[in-house]
C-alpha cells in the first residue's frame, strides 16, 4: 500500500520552483516540462513534495534555499538544474533527467523514513518562504536602518509583533513590519521588499536583490523570439495575480512554445493577438489593473526608466502585449521596456506607497522587473 501511495504521488508531484536571479529561461523551461508531465506548480513549501532550484544560488539565496528545505514536508525531495547549453533540446533532455530523478527519489519509502527520522522537529521559523514574513530586524541585504525593530525578545517563536506609529493623521496606529521574498510566486527572481504596514497599506518599503543581481548574459537582450517570450512570461504573472487563470495559462503556454527554436512565430503572434482583444475587451480585468502604481513621463524620465512604463498597471500590461508583438516581428527592434535594475529598485517604495500588499504585487509584476545588473541606464 505504502509504495502505490508514493507511486501515486509521484505522477502527480506538487513542485516549488526557486529561481535564481538571471536564470528565467531555464526556470521556463523546467515549467515547460513540468506541465508536459502533469505536475503541479506550489505556491508554497506547505504544499511541495520537491523543491527544484533553477541555476546556481549566491550565498545569501543558498542560506535561504536552505531555510525553505526545512519547510517542505516530507516525504520531500530536493533537486537542482543547471544551465550549460544554449536554448536546445539539450536543455529539455537534462531537466527530464533531473526531474526522473526526482521522481525515484520520491518513490523510496526508506529514504523518507530516514529524512523523517533525522530532521528538525521543529523547522525555523524566521526562514523567507514564498509568502509574506514578518521582518524582525534580521540581515536586510542593505543596510535600511530605518526599518529595523529595535529589541525584538519578546517576539512569540521569532514572529515580529507590530509596533506603534504615526499615521498620516498624527493618530498613533500599529505598524508591522513585513518581509516579501525572495522567493514568492508570481515575483522577480531574488527580489526582497522590507514593507512597514499600517492596518493593510504601505507606508515604507525598502527594496534589493539578494546577492546583488545576477550579471547580464547572452540572454538578457531579450530582442526576438526570447524577448517576446519574456514579455508572455510578464503577462502570465500579471494576469494570473489578477485571477485570469486561463488567458494567464495561455501566455504562459506561449513564452513556453516560443522558447522552442523551431516554434511557429506566426502561431505565437496570433496568441499575442488573441491575448490583446481579451485584454482590452474585458471591464473586469481593466477596473482590476487601472490606476494600479499610475507613473507618468516626468516621472519616469526622472527615476531614469523607460517611458514604456508610462500609465498605469493596465496600461502597461497592453503595452507589453503589444511590444511581444513587435519583437516577433522585427527581431532586430530594440526592447521597449529594457531598463537598469538599480534604477527600477529604487523607484520600487515610490510604486508601491499607499497600496496593500495584494495591490502591490499586482504593480510589480506590471513593471516585469528582471533580476540582472547590466551597468546600462536609460537615456
Amino acid at each position: 500500500m505504502r509504495q502505490a501511495l508514493a507511486r501515486l504521488a509521484a505522477r502527480r508531484a506538487h513542485v516549488l520552483l526557486v529561481e535564481v536571479p538571471g536564470h528565467w529561461v531555464l526556470r521556463a523551461l523546467t515549467q515547460r516540462r513540468l506541465v508536459a508531465r502533469g505536475w503541479c506548480m506550489s505556491l508554497s513549501p506547505a504544499d511541495a513534495d520537491i523543491l527544484v532550484v533553477v541555476g546556481t544560488p549566491g550565498p545569501e539565496l543558498a542560506r535561504i534555499v536552505d531555510q525553505i528545505w526545512q519547510q517542505l514536508p516530507g516525504p520531500r525531495v530536493r533537486v537542482d538544474v543547471f544551465e550549460d547549453h544554449e536554448i536546445d533540446h539539450e536543455i529539455d533532455h537534462e531537466i527530464d533527467s533531473v526531474l526522473d530523478r526526482a521522481a525515484t527519489r520520491l518513490r523510496e519509502s526508506r529514504r523518507h523514513e530516514d529524512d523523517a527520522r533525522d530532521r528538525a522537529q521543529s523547522p525555523d521559523t524566521t526562514a523567507d518562504h514564498p509568502g509574506g514574513h514578518p521582518d524582525h530586524g534580521g540581515h536586510d541585504g542593505g543596510g535600511h536602518e530605518g526599518m529595523d525593530h529595535g529589541d525584538m525578545d519578546m517576539a512569540p517563536a521569532g514572529i515580529a509583533l507590530a509596533e506603534g506609529g504615526d499615521d498620516r493623521d498624527g493618530l498613533e496606529m500599529d505598524v508591522l513590519h513585513l518581509r516579501l521574498g525572495p522567493v514568492l510566486p508570481y515575483w522577480p527572481a531574488g527580489l526582497v521588499m522590507r514593507t512597514a504596514l499600517q492596518g493593510d497599506v504601505i507606508t515604507d518599503a525598502h527594496a534589493w536583490i539578494v546577492d546583488g543581481g545576477a550579471a547580464a548574459s547572452h540572454q538578457d537582450r531579450q530582442l526576438g523570439r526570447v524577448g517576446a517570450a519574456r514579455e508572455c512570461d510578464h503577462v502570465a504573472d500579471v494576469l494570473a495575480l489578477a485571477g485570469w487563470s486561463s488567458p494567464a495559462a495561455q501566455a504562459r503556454r506561449t513564452c513556453h512554445a516560443l522558447l522552442d527554436a523551431e516554434s511557429d512565430i506566426e502561431r505565437a503572434a496570433d496568441a499575442l493577438s488573441a491575448l490583446d482583444r481579451v485584454a482590452r475587451r474585458s471591464p473586469l480585468l481593466r477596473w482590476s489593473l487601472r490606476d494600479v502604481a499610475p507613473a507618468t513621463a516626468v516621472d519616469l524620465q526622472r527615476r531614469q526608466l523607460p517611458a514604456a512604463l508610462a500609465g498605469d498597471t493596465y496600461d502597461r500590461l497592453l503595452a507589453r502585449i503589444h511590444n511581444g508583438r513587435r519583437l516577433l516581428s522585427d527581431s532586430s527592434s530594440n526592447n521597449d521596456f529594457r531598463m537598469d535594475l538599480g534604477n527600477v529598485i529604487d523607484a520600487l517604495p515610490h510604486f508601491v506607497q499607499g497600496l496593500d500588499i495584494a495591490t502591490a504585487r499586482l504593480a510589480i509584476a506590471g513593471l516585469g522587473i528582471d533580476s540582472v545588473s547590466t551597468g546600462e541606464t536609460v537615456p
